[in-house]
């Protein structure tokens, strides 16, 4: 692992490495005509391009600066957790997880980011 990947990852705070580790957990590397296998079982968030991790992380940043008051007093690492499936639309995320209408409102808060896949080339994890 490069010194800059090295250095981003330790600046993560709980929702970003949540988010990251759900993004593993909840995509998949398409090497079967079901999907294939969770990309965790195979990848760590250090198989993530240094792009790609920029990328990721400053979503995290900018939706955690955008929503900070209705984050405010919960969960972070469940937070992130919810960030990624909530903007991929896995049907779980902030709406499900009994907030009521602030989950709604944080789902909502979500749709501008858009889907993000994250795809296997050459041995490294690439997001789009």
């Amino acid at each position: 692992m490069t010194a800059s990947k090295r250095r981003m990852l330790n600046q993560c705070d709980a929702f970003t490495l949540a988010y990251l580790e759900c993004a593993l957990w909840a995509s998949t590397d398409e090497t079967t005509e079901s999907g294939g296998y969770p990309l965790d079982d195979n990848y760590t968030i250090q198989d993530l391009t240094v792009a790609s991790l920029r990328s990721m992380i400053r979503d995290c940043k900018d939706f955690q600066d955008s929503s900070r008051e209705d984050l405010s007093g919960l969960d972070r690492a469940a937070c992130g957790h919810d960030f990624w499936l909530s903007r991929n639309g896995h049907g779980a995320g902030f709406w499900d997880r009994g907030l009521g209408e602030l989950g709604d409102r944080l789902h909502k808060a979500t749709k501008p980011y858009g889907s993000c896949d994250l795809i296997v080339w050459k041995g490294k994890i690439h997001a789009s």
